[in-house]
């Protein structure tokens, strides 16, 4: 399974960007982020059909994650961005399911928030 992360780039505080990757219509997708010098972070993720999402306490209610199995994409729609947002990006793929771990990982997007 090969992933590919894209949509990154240089954004204003409080503005927008929409992550995409190419991704299995049949695996559990996740997405994360590495700071530098700080630890990935689990941002989104969502069931293989779409039926469950999760999100980090940082991000929810800001940060949507969706898919379109018949384009074999997921999405990661970010508003309200802000500085802490500043990251590499990484979409991941869980081949057993939701709450498994994640086998498969994809070079990540860079996202960075000016302020």
């Amino acid at each position: 399974v090969q992933l590919q992360a894209s949509g990154g780039g240089l954004v204003q505080a409080g503005g927008s960007l929409r992550l995409s990757c190419a991704a299995s219509s049949t695996y559990t997708m996740g997405w994360f982020r590495q700071a530098p010098g700080k630890e990935r972070e689990f941002v989104a993720a969502i069931s293989a059909r779409g039926g469950m999402t999760l999100y980090a306490d940082s991000v929810k209610g800001r940060f949507t994650i969706s898919r379109d199995n018949a384009k074999n994409t997921v999405y990661l729609q970010m508003n309200s961005l802000n500085s802490e947002d500043t990251a590499v990006y990484y979409c991941a793929a869980a081949k057993k399911g939701w709450g498994t771990e994640y086998d498969y990982w994809g070079q990540g997007t860079q996202v960075t928030v000016s302020s």
